[in-house]
């Protein structure tokens, strides 16, 4: 959250502007400078819904890291963040339309839909049950979100640990274009 609030909590950094009020240039000169600083070969972030629940976060969190991603190889953009770097890659965590499962009807009956894409949109699937207790201890860590009763890792909360495994065993991504990659620029959505 690059030391921002979070939209809903805004106790979550006292003092400091919600990432959904601040500037996104501001932003994005942050994040270009963790990429500078820490090179990373692969970035991760939420695809352009959201991801599943269109937590208000989720969104400005995907266009600044695609923008931050293009920003951090360029030199003249941010040049007191730091060395130019390209990463070599940039995914978005989605969710296909074949894959909500479960998850539909545990939202619906809290009267919330899951956003998701076609499954034409997803550029690799990986199996990650061997890590579902690690993944639960993630979201866990999210205690405001598992509070709320609506919430998806509130209603996880109150799932049986197999049933919950099984909606949590499978991660789902779609590959951008990190930024000018052998002299073009590729189209970013933003």
């Amino acid at each position: 959250m690059l030391g921002y609030a979070d939209a809903r909590d805004p106790s979550s950094a006292p003092g400091r502007a919600r990432l959904v009020d601040t500037s996104i240039d501001e932003a994005v000169g942050q994040l270009a400078g963790h990429l500078r600083e820490f090179r990373p070969d692969i970035v991760v972030t939420h695809d352009a819904l959201g991801q599943l629940t269109g937590h208000p976060d989720h969104r400005p969190t995907h266009q600044i890291t695609l923008l931050a991603c293009a920003a951090a190889g360029l030199a003249l953009l941010y040049p007191e963040a730091g060395d130019p770097w390209q990463p070599r890659a940039l995914y978005a965590a989605t969710h296909p339309e074949s894959g909500v499962g479960e998850l539909g009807s545990l939202r619906a009956g809290v009267g919330k839909s899951v956003l998701c894409v076609p499954d034409t949109y997803v550029t690799a699937v990986v199996d990650v049950r061997a890590w579902a207790h690690a993944k639960w201890r993630a979201i866990l860590a999210h205690q405001g979100e598992v509070a709320r009763e609506r919430s998806l890792p509130g209603i996880l909360a109150r799932l049986p640990e197999e049933t919950r495994n099984k909606i949590i065993g499978t991660e789902y991504f779609t590959r951008l274009a990190p930024g000018f990659v052998s002299g073009h620029c590729p189209a970013l959505a933003v």
